[in-house]
């Protein structure tokens, strides 16, 4: 794993976080904050591209990404990869590595990232010392469960145009609700090839489709960002841009 230097500052105190000012998270006591900056090991950069946890990984630690977006995948023996879900600042990265004997996944830096840092050998101390938090632990991991749920619906049961549009206005309103959103645009790091990883299309077909919603007038995009046009373009996609975003935890 590479870093970009800074690795072992502190980074912003907890209770001094920004992401904890933003509509996506609720509110946490000023005791539960101190106890996540007691466990905090250190404020990491990584680069795009960089491994956050690799597949196989035995002493992955437990994250929170600070700033940027990456995503989880697996990979097949032939190297062809399915990518799980997508993360951004405030998602709890790598529960499930930190946890098991050895990680079951990958997950790759998709932008520039920054990551809260905190040993997998503490988690335990949070299960038994804070109940509340080791709660939210739990409902964040079933949060993560429930967008893999939700993509594993797009593959099976949308078309390609469905799956794209799916996909993107949740993301715009993950983004939204962290403030990331100006004008209905907000940056738009994905590749074509990362949204055929996701869902289950071919880099051909993904193009096509993709051109084909910009055309309809559901989106825009210049200079790497997506601006939100007609959410409404149909009602099955006005059901999804309808959707309340609830408000989850910070760790």
């Amino acid at each position: 794993m590479t870093d970009t230097a800074q690795n072992g500052r502190n980074g912003v105190p907890c209770l001094a976080c920004p992401l904890r000012l933003k509509p996506a998270f609720k509110d946490k006591t000023d005791d539960e904050v101190r106890f996540i900056q007691s466990m905090k090991l250190e404020h990491r950069h990584l680069a795009p591209g960089a491994d956050i946890i690799h597949p196989g990984q035995e002493d992955a630690e437990l994250y929170t990404l600070f700033s940027g977006w990456a995503f989880r995948y697996q990979l097949l023996p032939d190297g062809r990869r399915q990518i799980l879900n997508f993360l951004l600042p405030g998602d709890l990265v790598g529960l499930q590595a930190s946890l098991l004997s050895a990680a079951q996944h990958g997950i790759e830096a998709l932008t520039e990232v920054e990551l809260c840092v905190f040993p997998r050998k503490r988690v335990w101390d949070l299960f038994v010392r804070m109940p509340s938090l080791s709660y939210e632990i739990a409902w964040l991991g079933s949060r993560e469960e429930s967008l893999i749920d939700q993509n594993l619906t797009s593959v099976g049961q949308r078309n390609a145009g469905e799956r794209i549009a799916a996909l993107v206005i949740s993301l715009y309103r993950r983004a939204d609700a962290l403030g990331l959103v100006a004008e209905n645009g907000f940056r738009f790091p994905l590749s074509q090839q990362q949204l055929a990883d996701a869902l289950g299309l071919s880099l051909v077909h993904t193009s096509k489709t993709w051109s084909r919603l910009r055309k309809a007038g559901l989106f825009s995009t210049s200079d790497g960002r997506l601006t939100l046009l007609n959410p409404r373009l149909t009602s099955r996609m006005a059901l999804l841009y309808e959707r309340e975003v609830e408000p989850r935890p910070l760790i």
